[in-house]
């Protein structure tokens, strides 16, 4: 193969999700593409980051603090949805139902990864609860040992503050078959069973 576009290969298979195949197809279309595609995708690139940085009260990812979100006064600024990343917020947001305000940790308690409460903006989303109207804590943080254990942290966190604070709930997914479903899904999914 040529040097440059193997380099290309290379630098693209460092993108979450891509392997060999897609990196390559990737490659050939970058190959292919007229000059002004190319500089557009290079440009916008570029601009994702020079101008996006994270919200000064919620961490979401953002070119004008606070964030859209946090601004919006149409928001319901009592309920407050924890959850890990960015990308998190944004399947939230596209689910469309929850109209509340969110707070993204940046990553999970993780003893064996050597990540702690100063490692995630623990100490932040506990200023928020003292320091704003937040009567409601979700945590939407994903099933995982470091998911439920950091949920399990947040909650011993914020009792004696005068807020409720609930996990989402877990099932099985829509279209979803009971027999590929793990014993924890199919556990959680029996648990928060709701009367029809």
């Amino acid at each position: 193969m040529v040097g440059p576009l193997e380099e290309l290969i290379n630098a693209l298979k460092r993108l979450p999700g891509v392997g060999e195949k897609t990196a390559t197809r990737y490659a050939f279309y970058v190959m292919n593409a007229n000059e002004e595609e190319i500089q557009e995708l290079v440009r916008t690139i570029g601009e994702v980051k020079q101008k996006l940085r994270l919200c000064s009260r919620c961490f979401h990812l953002t070119d004008v603090d606070p964030c859209e979100i946090c601004s919006n006064t149409k928001r319901d600024a009592s309920r407050m949805c924890v959850i890990e990343t960015p990308m998190d917020l944004i399947a939230i947001e596209k689910a469309g139902h929850f109209k509340g305000v969110y707070h993204v940790l940046h990553g999970v308690l993780s003893p064996l990864d050597a990540i702690g409460p100063s490692d995630i903006r623990l100490s932040e989303l506990l200023d928020r609860v003292r320091n704003e109207d937040t009567q409601e804590v979700i945590l939407a943080l994903n099933p995982t040992v470091e998911g439920e254990s950091t949920a399990a942290y947040i909650g011993d966190r914020l009792k004696g503050h005068n807020v409720v604070v609930s996990r989402i709930a877990y099932g099985i997914p829509v279209g979803g078959s009971l027999e590929y479903s793990d014993p924890l899904t199919l556990s959680r999914a029996l648990e928060n069973r709701k009367k029809i």
